[in-house]
Order: C-alpha cells, then structure tokens, then sequence
C-alpha cells in the first residue's frame, strides 16, 4: 500500500511538471508538453548549476545534447557523410553517392540561439540527409563557434567564412557543386546567420558565384520588439519561451544578463532612445506590416520612456549583421529568392513574417510557408520520437520547395 502510494504521488507530480496548457489548434499538444517538459528539466538542472559555480547552464546544456544527440559520421547506399572543414570551421558533408552529373548545392546554419547544438546531432544529420537523399544534392552542414566563448559578430563571421568558402570554385569542384544551384539555409539562430550571410554576399559585387537561394527556417532577426504580436500571443508557448530568446539575444550581443528585464519591458527600444531612428522603427512596425490574423487583438507596446543608453551598450541590437529585419531596401532587393517559414505558435513568428514582406516589397520572389498548427522547431524535431505531423509536413515541403527552386 506504501508503494502504491508512493507510486501515485510521483505519478502525480509528474504529470503535474509535465501538464501545460496548449493552444488548442497546435498539433498534437501531448507531444509537445512531453518535448517541453524535457527541455525545461534540463533548463532547471543548469540553472541550478550556473548558480552553484559547478559549471555554465550552457555548457551543461551542451554535454547533454552531446551525449543524447551528437552521432559519427555514417553512410548509407544513397548518400556517404563525412566530417570536413569549410572555410577554417568543422563541417558534416551529405553527398549523394550517384555520379555523372553537377549536384545542387545546400549550405546549412543549426539553430539553437547561438549557443546550443551541433551539426553533428541526430536530429540536424537526419534531416540533412534525408536533403541529400531526396534532392541529388550536397549538404554542408556547418558547426560555427557558440557563445558564451564567441559572441557577436564572430558567429556572423564564422558564417560569413563558410560561405565564401563553399562558393568557391575549388569546393564546388571538388564535391560537383552546380555554381547555378546553390542555396544558403538555416532553422532559428542558423536562419539569423543565413539571411545575414544572404545579404552580405548579395551586395558583394566582387563574387563570380552567389546563392541562388535562401530557404530560412522560422528565423530570429530582430531585438528591439519583444511585444510583437506573435511574443504577446505565444510568451507561454513551448518550446521558445519570451524570456528565454531574450536570454539567447543577450547571450550572442556579450550584454550583461541583468539587462533581460528591460528588454522584455521594452525599455531598450523606447521613444526616448536617440539610436533608434523613426525609420527604423518602421521596419518592425508589425501593426502595419502584418495582417489582420495575425495582428489580432494585441496592441503594440512602445514605451515613451525607457532606459537610456542601453542601445548605445549594446550596439548590436542595432546591426543588421545580428538583427536582419532592419536592412535596407537595397541590400534586401540583391539577395536571392527566399523561402521563409514561419509557425503560429511560435514567439518568432512575426520577425520571419515581416522579413518576407521586406522582401517582397524590395522586388524579391518570396515563398511565405506558414503552419498554422506549427511551433518553435517543429521541423527539425521530424526526425524524433516524438517527431509530430506538422514536423513532417513542414519538412517535406521545405524540400520540395528547394527541389522546385534550385
């Protein structure tokens, strides 16, 4: 009777740590809480030992994903994967083992807010190959170096390396890389890196080769606005909590941790804040740029009043380098077509839907993807046991829109 007792509070408690109150249009919530209920208990244990010195919450962070998700290199019949270097930085290549042709070309950028993850994991190595597979093409996937040792730019930087490196014609010979049918992509922080990749190298007219595409993946590009409709709707919404991209952006900036309150107030972006120009405001005007579904009922949040001078410490709030969304038209019209994909449950939603109307409005042919049943990282977790429908859905056509546009 004692046991069973036992059993039942722990049961209890379980389902009680588990338990999360989900929209009721996200796919398969069960799945999700279950995704969540992981992530957080990890979370918990590093902040627990952040706190206690033994070690940074990221890197203990890391040491799980390392155990739990980093895989060797293994080929199959269809496609042989190796580990490389690219650009000076630690590469996993897909090639597909059939000759005789030049492949497509696919670079990719990992999410986890520039601090977490690996191109190496099961997750990342799977969906990759599956592109290979699927596409006839060659897949880079890139580790870029993470914070909180590298901080910005030099993650821009490191992407910045590869991708010269991978549009050079000594690559694209060596792995029989069609220069016409390359492609830039990248989920979350990786998408961040891949559309600021995207209109660096736009704008260089000294490049023979450029990207013919740019396929981002419910990208973050913007930290002036933490009250966008989608961060009003989804704050509470796993996997990417509101406080928790402010951590990640404060994080990847090198800004002092105690500046999160602020930001998630708004305080850093108020009126009163002389960097922040009435143009640039425009940029992420979400009560103008988005429609009406997705603006809903929620009210902007703009501050007459802030903080002053965090802007001016934290100048990278204010680079397009890290912030994407506020580049100018011009850059924005010499990049390639795009594909972005945005997810209704998801804090990220509404950078990724701004970003295509920049895009389009600069004369770029855009591909807007959104799942109205989606969330934060959905795709990449297709591959998992609790890999949900939207997952699968969304990947295959993110594939098939590659297969069609590159």
């Amino acid at each position: 009777m004692r046991f069973r007792w036992v059993g039942t509070v722990l049961l209890s408690a379980a389902a009680y740590y588990v338990y999360l109150p989900l929209p009721s249009a996200v796919s398969e919530p069960w799945k999700l809480m279950l995704l969540d209920a992981l992530f957080r208990g990890f979370m918990h244990v590093g902040d627990v030992a952040h706190a206690l010195g033994v070690c940074h919450r990221v890197h203990l962070l890391n040491r799980v994903v390392s155990w739990v998700e980093v895989i060797e290199p293994h080929s199959c019949p269809t496609v042989q994967v190796s580990d490389s270097a690219l650009g000076g930085l630690p590469v996993r290549v897909f090639q597909p083992t059939g000759g005789g042709k030049l492949k497509r070309g696919i670079l990719y950028f990992h999410g986890g807010g520039w601090a977490l993850c690996s191109g190496r994991m099961r997750s990342y190595d799977l969906l990759c190959r599956k592109m290979a597979e699927d596409l006839d093409a060659v897949i880079m996937s890139v580790d870029y170096r993470l914070a909180p040792e590298v901080v910005f730019p030099d993650q821009y930087y490191d992407a910045l390396a590869a991708s010269r490196a991978f549009l050079s014609v000594d690559v694209l010979e060596r792995y029989s890389i069609h220069p016409e049918r390359v492609c830039i992509s990248g989920d979350s922080a990786g998408g961040n890196l891949a559309a600021a990749v995207a209109q660096e190298l736009g704008s260089d007219d000294s490049l023979t080769i450029k990207f013919k595409a740019q396929a981002l993946i419910y990208p973050v590009l913007q930290a002036l606005d933490f009250y966008t409709a989608s961060y009003q709707q989804n704050q509470a919404v796993p996997i990417l909590y509101r406080p928790v991209m402010a951590r990640f952006w404060l994080q990847y900036l090198g800004a002092d941790a105690s500046l999160e309150p602020l930001l998630l107030a708004n305080n850093h972006s108020s009126l009163d804040q002389p960097h922040i120009s009435p143009e640039t405001r425009s940029k992420l005007d979400w009560s103008s740029l988005l429609p009406a579904k997705h603006r809903k009922h929620f009210r902007p949040v703009v501050k007459a009043t802030g903080s002053p001078g965090v802007v001016s410490t934290v100048p990278g709030l204010m680079d397009v380098r890290a912030a994407p969304l506020l580049a100018e038209r011009g850059a924005l019209g010499r990049t390639p077509r795009a594909y972005v994909m945005t997810c209704e449950f998801d804090v990220l939603r509404d950078d990724g839907l701004m970003y295509a109307k920049h895009l389009r409005d600069a004369g770029v042919a855009v591909t807007s993807d959104h799942y109205d049943d989606g969330f934060h990282g959905c795709m990449v977790f297709a591959f998992l046991p609790m890999r949900s429908r939207v997952g699968r859905r969304s990947m295959e056509n993110y594939i098939r829109w590659l297969d069609q546009n590159l």
